[in-house]
């Protein structure tokens, strides 16, 4: 699986190391992902899903039914 959050959609993202002397390689930036198992109350089941720290706390303020529909309407989750 690769490292894209299932709710909020972040990816690995490209920059450039910078020395003291200005000189620049090339880099990756990797999102915070977890695996996490969250609970669905009205399905009575447990998900398992990767997300970023920024998408457990978008689950923790709007609830996880409506983190999952907004994540399938934007086409991150796919089931």
């Amino acid at each position: 699986m690769s490292r894209i959050c299932q709710i909020t959609g972040k990816k690995v993202m490209v920059g450039n190391n910078v020395s003291k002397s200005k000189r620049r390689t090339k880099r990756k930036f990797y999102p915070n992902l977890q695996v996490k198992r969250f609970f669905i109350p009205s399905e009575n089941k447990w998900v398992t899903l990767k997300v970023s720290a920024a998408g457990i706390r978008n689950i923790n303020k709007n609830g996880i039914e409506a983190c999952l529909k907004d994540a399938r309407s934007k086409g991150f989750l796919v089931d």
